[in-house]
């Protein structure tokens, strides 16, 4: 890197955004060949892994766990029930709440996706506690409280 690039702060290698953005598709594109014999895109992949981990919940309590709106999120689940992974229906407490839950297809799937983190870890060629450490700082950035790992 040249002094002027050095000094410049717009420079493209300087800038945070322009490598959490370049990493994120590197990151996403890795996970493609992973999910496709599983029938997922890697969004769906995220709300299977919101759902295995904490069961049913409405539509908002899985947008707010993923930093996602309604608007991105109602059509991938859409797509998930049609699919037949996910069903929705009305909350009985609160007919104004959707409820997402798995499906038997959409449980059993997990045994399916559960060598993938291990698979992602090995494909990034990076220690996997500098990849925790990357984790970290990325959860620092979305304002999430550490949790004890």
């Amino acid at each position: 890197m040249s002094t002027a690039v050095a000094d410049d702060p717009l420079a493209l290698d300087r800038q945070v955004c322009f490598a959490l953005y370049a990493a994120s598709r590197a990151v996403t594109a890795a996970y493609r060949p992973l999910l496709e014999p599983l029938g997922l895109t890697y969004p769906q992949y995220l709300v299977m892994l919101v759902l295995w981990e904490r069961g049913t919940l409405a539509v908002g309590d899985v947008g707010a766990a993923l930093h996602l709106d309604s608007g991105t999120l109602s059509p991938l689940i859409k797509r998930m029930e049609a699919a037949g992974l996910v069903e929705r229906r009305r909350s009985a407490d609160d007919e104004r709440r959707v409820l997402v839950a798995l499906t038997t297809e959409g449980r059993g799937l997990r045994e399916r996706a559960i060598e993938i983190p291990g698979r992602i870890v090995e494909a990034a060629r990076v220690d996997p506690e500098a990849l925790a450490l990357v984790r970290r700082a990325c959860e620092a950035l979305l304002g999430v409280e550490p949790r004890p790992r």
